[in-house]
Parts: structure tokens; sequence; C-alpha cells
């Protein structure tokens, strides 16, 4: 009777963190389903030895496997070039520009020009762009149209670039109109990817790049120009 009352209290705990699990993002429940697999592990290892069903030698084993498991990004912090070697997929990675509004943080690839990002409020908080269906896209701009016009015309360029013209999300592209919001050196540095020691040569070489990707005469996108330009003025002035 007691192992039956262990055993159902632990299948309770395991459907209760599998749910849990189930309600975060799509990128963070790899690592949770991890996590609950090693702890599951362990308890059936801790089980079996107290039964007598496995030596401690294969016990101690599994407990130094999941002791490295908890160190490695430990590790990857005291180690660079692990870091290093563990982010790169053979190819060493180029500038980006990170632009942020209320809900969303987007980010543009200096050499593909490619858009990403993460929603930071709302439903879909911590959720990847990319990992988001077209229903889900659709739920994030009805929302993003309710709450800050500055995130529709950024969701839009996102939008507009993975989905082309093949989806109508019934927004209308208009011309970007300043918030009036002031904007910090920072933020003109992430903007326009550079580092706080850039010169004036830097900030027009980088916004010369972004410009020639993502001006709406090529079919770029108004607010993410206006964001550049405005950048571009600060560092410059």
């Amino acid at each position: 009777m007691p192992r039956l009352l262990l055993l159902l209290a632990v299948a309770l705990v395991l459907y209760i963190l599998l749910r849990r699990a189930s309600t975060l993002p799509p990128h963070k429940r790899r690592a949770e389903y991890i996590k609950i697999g090693v702890g599951v592990a362990v308890i059936a290892v801790v089980m079996l030895t107290l039964a007598g069903k496995m030596h401690w030698v294969g016990a101690a084993l599994t407990g130094l496997l999941v002791a490295l498991r908890q160190l490695a990004p430990v590790l990857i912090r005291l180690f660079p070039m692990l870091g290093s070697m563990r982010g790169s997929g053979g190819s060493a990675s180029g500038q980006s520009s990170q632009v942020n509004t209320d809900i969303l943080q987007m980010h543009l690839d200096h050499d593909s020009g490619a858009l990403s990002g993460q929603v930071l409020k709302g439903k879909y908080r911590e959720w990847r762009l990319d990992d988001m269906s077209l229903e889900q896209l659709r739920e994030l701009l009805a929302f993003c149209q309710s709450e800050d016009a500055e995130s529709v015309q950024l969701l839009e360029g996102y939008l507009s670039q993975r989905f082309g013209d093949d989806e109508d999300f019934g927004t209308q592209h208009q011309a970007y109109a300043d918030s009036g919001h002031g904007m910090t050196r920072q933020e003109a540095l992430d903007i326009l990817g550079l580092k706080d020691d850039a010169s004036e040569e830097d900030v027009i070489t980088a916004h010369r790049r972004l410009m020639q990707k993502l001006h709406p005469d090529r079919g770029g996108n108004d607010y993410l120009a206006a964001k550049i330009n405005q950048a571009k003025d600060l560092l410059t002035a």
C-alpha cells in the first residue's frame, strides 16, 4: 500500500509538471521536458537502489551524469570557447539590430535582412515569433492593435517578410508617425547594431547598410526605416 501511494504521488507530480511545461513557449519546453526526464530517472534509480535491484555503482554514475548536466551552463560561462563552439554551427554570426516596443522585441540580421522577434507582453509573453502559427500571429496582431500602434507597425514588417502578400492581415500600411518618445543613445546603438565606442563613420556605414535592406521603396518597413534614421540622427548630432 505505501508503495502504491508513493507511485500515485509521483504520477500526480509528474502530471502537474508536464501540464505546466506544456504552457511554456515552445523554445523553453524542450529544456523543461529534459529536466523532468532527468528527475524521473533519478527517482527511478533511487527506488531501484533502495529495493536492492540496482548496484550502487550504477546509482553513482547516474548521479554524476545528473550533476554534469546541471553544471553544464556554469562550465560554458567559465569557458567562453566552449560557449562559442556550442552556439555556432560552423559559421560566425553577423551583426544584428534590436528594436523594442511595449509588446515586441525585434532583431534584424544585417547579413540576411531577416527579422526575428520575441513577445514581451500579453498571452504569448516570451514566445518567439518564428514559433507561432499563422492563427497565433493573427491573435497577437489584434492584441497589438488594441494596445500599441508601434508594435503593430513592427509586427507588420515581420509578417510581410514571413508571409509576403499571400496572407491578408487586414492592416493598413501607412507611413510611420513618430510617437514622440525620445530615443536614448543606447537604444540608437542597439538599432544600428553598434558598440558604445562606435565612430561617426561607423554610424553612417551601419545606417547605409541597413537602409539598403529596409528602405520602404525597396519593400522595407516604414517603422524600422524611421527608427534607423532617428538613431543615425541622434548619434551624429
